[in-house]
């Protein structure tokens, strides 16, 4: 975050202070930006390296972390006290663990990112008819204990996505077709057609 991204911030804020700024997985942040943090907490302002003083009692900060995922509450937050410094977590309105998503959520995740690929198909009229048991394989290898359903969107692209570009090119398929999208026999990899 430094000088110039600390002058970023602080910018940004000034001209929307009603807003919601976003530190996505703190732990991996600078130290520099938990001092920045700290003053922000504490004080609900921050000068920039101009010398300009912003005020952010009107912003939302949500701070994200993978510490201790997968674990108990408990585990969970004693990561984060073996992490983040007394006065930094006493300056936190709260603390929040969220629960593992289960499989029919994975299942829902795995819809949400068939329909971002179908709609980037439809302009070639490409339908995907993709199985329960199709999904259920994204779903299962989708998902990583520690960087959730991240690596998904990645997994549809490779499962589907490529091997579908491939039979374009092949010939394959053809605008306007539906394309089944199935579990192999060895249950190894997706079968498109």
């Amino acid at each position: 975050m430094g000088y110039e991204a600390g002058g970023q911030l602080t910018e940004a804020v000034r001209r929307r202070p009603y807003t919601v700024v976003l530190f996505d997985e703190i732990e991996k942040a600078h130290p520099d930006v938990f001092d920045v943090l700290l003053q922000v907490l504490d004080e609900g302002r921050l000068t920039d390296g101009h010398g300009r003083t912003v005020d952010f009692r009107n912003t939302i900060l949500i701070l994200t972390s993978n510490l201790g995922s997968g674990g108990s509450a408990e585990q969970v937050l004693a990561a984060v006290r073996a992490t983040f410094k007394p006065e930094f977590i006493n300056r936190l309105d709260d603390v929040l663990i969220f629960e593992g998503l289960n499989p029919e959520e994975l299942v829902r995740i795995v819809d949400i990112q068939l329909a971002q690929l179908g709609k980037r198909l439809a302009q070639r009229r490409l339908q995907l008819q993709v199985s329960l048991p199709a999904k259920r394989w994204l779903a299962q290898r989708g998902f990583d204990p520690v960087y959730g359903a991240r690596p998904l969107r990645r997994l549809v692209q490779q499962a589907i996505g490529d091997q579908l570009a491939k039979m374009l090119l092949a010939g394959q398929v053809h605008d306007g077709d539906t394309v089944p999208v199935n579990v192999s026999p060895d249950a190894d990899s997706l079968i498109l057609g």
